[in-house]
């Protein structure tokens, strides 16, 4: 929205307004002359606080261009678009706390609840909200009792500029987070709490942004698209969900909505300008992990991940189950047949889902486990990346798609190889790639291609990783905690 500051409240009034919420006013109702505020923002982070080969530039080049950023400018606001607590073994071997500190240390503004932010639970969640020095938003979340989870909105001035900021969470959540992580909770129509929330704030502040966790897919119920649509006086979305790059925003209704991908491989940035009472543009670009590839690391934060990491070598001693066998994880095996190690790990996987069947990739699988007792970090050894497990609904069809894919190089070693539990198959590797299943068994029963099953497997081949691009777009039907920590509770059990 180009929007007029239309309303001066008298200064009493908006200090009792401002303080009834979180933040301070200055002592200039408007500013005293033209400003660009700078937003800085992330998205699915997932925990990756470290610069990998796969994963994005890490936290510490984050901090540092953060830094860079304040001292050009300093109407600087940090926002973080959710699933952020969750992903690594950094963050949760501690339940997320972890990542709180490394946020704070960085120097973040406010941050809007994901769906994975949910994993620990709800009462977890509120939790860590009340460890971070900024708030942790989410105005579509209300207990029985009508009160919210979290904050519903925040009042920042900077620099005489007031920002307010509301926050809003997929209703996805209900289902892609384990659902005894919402029990009680509502969560209500993000369009209709966005009106609400632009009609409490529009009157107090010069500049409205929404902090969402919906994304743009279009397989997604509700949208920022959505929102930017239906709901006049948002100057700006900052989204996530949808790991979607938006390299120069996109403006719908006067609305920018920007989201930075995932995994940090992007630093979002907007460049919003108000002049003479009226945001007058809003420019948005993104700082990619190869633009940032000579930005030097802060030192502050890779000490303090050091530190992090250190303490965990406690937790990834304790030792959770024992084996009277080693279980199969050598790179040569679980990419060429099954091994007992892919098999315990799908069965993991039902077992904590209830799906019919799962399927997991040989290449996820990094390591053995020797005969007697198993620790907490030999299973991080074994599962390393973070991967969540989804149940997906799927047609028996797809399923044999699926296994087609893993075992198409057979018997050459790939990644792809299928590991599976609740069903069998065979197949003739004679034949061509892509042709080669001659049955397939599920609960002892000859698959139905026609049939609804449902499949437990990581986030990796969900979303059409080594090639399982059969699953891409599977109706989804629940997320669970990451493979490791599902794995604890099936040997545990």
């Amino acid at each position: 929205m180009l929007k007029f500051f239309k309303k001066l409240v008298p200064y009493a009034l908006i200090v009792t307004l401002l303080f009834s919420v979180i933040g301070c006013v200055s002592q200039e109702i408007a500013p005293t002359a033209d400003t660009k505020l700078i937003i800085l923002h992330t998205n699915d982070t997932h925990a990756r606080v470290k610069e990998g080969k796969y994963d994005g530039m890490g936290f510490a080049k984050i901090s540092t261009l953060v830094n860079e950023f304040k001292a050009e400018n300093p109407n600087v606001l940090v926002l973080d678009a959710g699933d952020t607590f969750h992903g690594t073994t950094i963050a949760s071997l501690v339940q997320g706390e972890s990542i709180v500190q490394i946020l704070n240390t960085i120097g973040y503004d406010a941050m809007v609840a994901g769906n994975h932010d949910f994993n620990y639970g709800q009462e977890r969640l509120v939790k860590l909200a009340g460890m971070t020095d900024f708030p942790v938003l989410a105005a579509n979340v209300v207990k029985k009792d009508g009160s919210y989870l979290l904050k519903p909105y925040v009042i920042i001035d900077v620099n005489g500029l007031l920002v307010g900021i509301f926050g809003l969470a997929t209703p996805e959540t209900l289902f892609k987070s384990h659902p005894k992580n919402t029990e009680g909770l509502t969560f209500k129509d993000p369009v209709a709490v966005a009106k609400e929330m632009v009609a409490e704030l529009e009157s107090k502040i010069h500049v409205i942004i929404a902090l969402v966790h919906l994304g743009v897919d279009e397989e997604t119920e509700v949208k920022s698209t959505d929102i930017a649509a239906a709901v006049d006086g948002i100057d700006l979305i900052v989204d996530g969900h949808s790991h979607t790059e938006l390299p120069e925003g996109l403006l719908i209704n006067n609305t920018m909505i920007v989201q930075a991908g995932v995994h940090d491989k992007n630093l979002g940035v907007v460049e919003i300008l108000y002049e003479t009472g009226d945001v007058t543009n809003v420019k948005a670009r993104l700082i990619t992990k190869d633009d940032a590839a000579e930005v030097a690391e802060n030192s502050e934060i890779v000490a303090l991940i050091e530190e992090l990491e250190e303490k965990n070598k406690k937790i990834t001693d304790v030792v959770i189950g024992n084996t009277d066998v080693e279980l199969d994880g050598v790179k040569e095996h679980v990419r060429t047949g099954p091994t007992n190690l892919g098999t315990a790990i799908c069965e993991a996987m039902i077992f904590v889902t209830g799906a019919d069947v799962a399927l997991q990739n040989g290449g996820g699988i990094r390591s053995s486990i020797d005969v007697g007792p198993i620790t907490h970090g030999e299973i991080i050894t074994v599962l390393p990346f973070g991967n969540t497990v989804v149940l997906l609904e799927v047609k028996g069809s797809v399923i044999i798609a699926a296994i087609e894919n893993g075992i198409k190089a057979y018997p050459e070693v790939a990644g792809s190889y299928s590991h599976v539990a609740g069903m069998t198959f065979t197949f003739d590797e004679s034949k061509e790639p892509g042709n080669r299943v001659t049955e397939i068994l599920i609960g002892g029963k000859k698959l139905n291609p026609d049939k609804l099953y449902k499949l437990a497997t990581n986030d990796f081949l969900a979303a059409g990783g080594d090639k399982y691009v059969m699953l891409k777009g599977a109706k989804v039907l629940g997320e669970f905690g990451t493979l490791d920590e599902v794995l604890i509770i099936y040997l545990n059990k």
